[in-house]
C-alpha cells in the first residue's frame, strides 16, 4: 500500500522544520498528505502525577498554562505558514485528500503529544518523528507511542539535513518476523527505490532465512536488490548496519524494531536504541 498519509507532530522545539523537510522527502514519491499536528498540553497534563497539589495552585497553573500553549499555537502555525509558503506546498483541509500533488494541513489538539500521536498514528501511512535527544530524553515517549501503540511504520527523522529519501534503500535484516514485517509494510518506498541494499548480519539471530532469500523474495516482486554480509560482534551491530547503509550510499534504512516487555512496559532492543540514539540517516521503524 502506497504512503498516502504522513502524520508529523509539531512542537516548540526547532525541529519542525527538519520532520517536514523529512516528511515532504518521502511524501513526493506518492503524492501523500502531510497532516501536521500539534499537541496542546492541557493543564491536567502539566501537573506532577501523584502528587498532591492544592486548588490554589491547580488554578494558577490552569490559568499560566492557557495563556503560554495559546501564544505557542499563534507562533507555531506562523512557522508553518511561511514555510508552506517557501517550499510552495499545496494545503488541503479535504479528507481524503485528492493525492494529485504532495498536500498539507494543520491541526491543533488538546492532549498529551505521545498520547494524540498514539491514537491517530493508527490512521496513518507513516508517522514521521524527530531523532529524540540523547542528553535531554526530549521526543523519546512520542517515539515509543508511535512504535508501539500504533502498529504503522515510523520516520526517525535525524537533525542532518535531508537532500534524498527513498533513491536508495538499505534493508537490516536477520529473518525476524520484525524485519519481515518492516519489508511488508515499507514496500511501496522499497519498489519505488532506484537501488535496495540488503544488509544481513553474518551472526543474525535466525538463520534460516538469508539475505540471499530476501532478494529472491523481492525479485519475485520485480525489485532487484544486492545482498552485503555485516561483520559484527552484537554489541557493535548497530554502527556497523549504519556504517554499511553509508557505504552502499543509502538515503534511508528500513529495519524492524525489537523490544522486550518489562511488565506492562516495552523496552526497546539494543540494536534499535543504538540506531535511534546514533542514526544520522533517515530511518523507517516497524515494531
Amino acid at each position: 500500500m502506497a504512503f498516502r498519509t504522513i502524520l508529523v507532530p509539531i512542537r516548540g522545539d526547532g525541529r519542525g522544520e527538519s520532520v517536514l523537510d523529512h516528511a515532504c522527502a518521502l511524501g513526493r514519491h506518492f503524492n501523500a498528505h502531510i497532516r501536521a499536528v500539534h499537541s496542546k498540553p492541557r493543564a491536567k497534563d502539566l501537573i506532577p502525577f501523584g502528587v498532591a497539589v492544592p486548588a490554589l495552585v491547580r488554578d494558577q497553573i490552569s490559568s499560566s498554562a492557557s495563556s503560554i500553549t495559546d501564544d505557542e499555537v499563534i507562533h507555531l502555525k506562523s512557522l508553518f505558514d511561511a514555510y508552506v509558503e517557501k517550499n510552495k506546498i499545496k494545503i488541503c483541509e479535504t479528507r481524503p485528500p485528492l493525492h494529485d500533488t504532495l498536500t498539507i494541513s494543520w491541526t491543533v489538539t488538546d492532549g498529551r503529544q505521545a498520547d494524540i500521536i498514539g491514537i491517530w498514528g493508527r490512521l496513518a501511512s507513516v508517522i514521521a518523528v524527530a531523532q529524540p535527544d540523547r542528553d535531554t530524553n526530549l521526543g523519546q515517549n512520542t517515539l515509543e507511542a508511535a512504535l508501539i501503540n500504533t502498529g504503522r511504520p515510523v520516520l526517525l527523522c535525524p537533525k542532518k539535513p535531508v537532500t534524498s529519501l527513498g533513491a536508495n534503500v538499505a534493508i537490516a535484516w536477520n529473518g525476524s518476523a520484525e524485519s519481515a514485517r518492516a519489508i511488508a509494510m515499507c514496500g511501496s518506498i522499497i519498489a519505488e527505490a532506484k537501488t535496495v541494499t540488503v544488509l544481513a548480519a553474518e551472526d543474525a539471530d535466525n538463520l534460516d532465512l538469508t539475505a540471499e532469500d530476501l532478494v529472491l523474495h523481492l525479485l519475485d516482486h520485480g525489485i532487484k536488490a544486492t545482498a552485503m554480509n555485516v561483520k559484527s560482534k552484537e554489541s557493535t551491530l548497530g554502527e556497523s548496519l549504519l556504517g554499511a547503509a553509508k557505504a552502499a550510499g543509502a538515503d534511508v534504512i528500513v529495519m524492524g524494531a525489537y523490544g522486550r516487555s518489562r511488565g506492562r512496559s516495552m523496552v526497546l532492543g539494543g540494536v534499535t536504541q543504538w540506531i535511534i540514539d546514533h542514526t544520522d540517516l533517515p530511518v523507517l521503524l516497524v515494531h
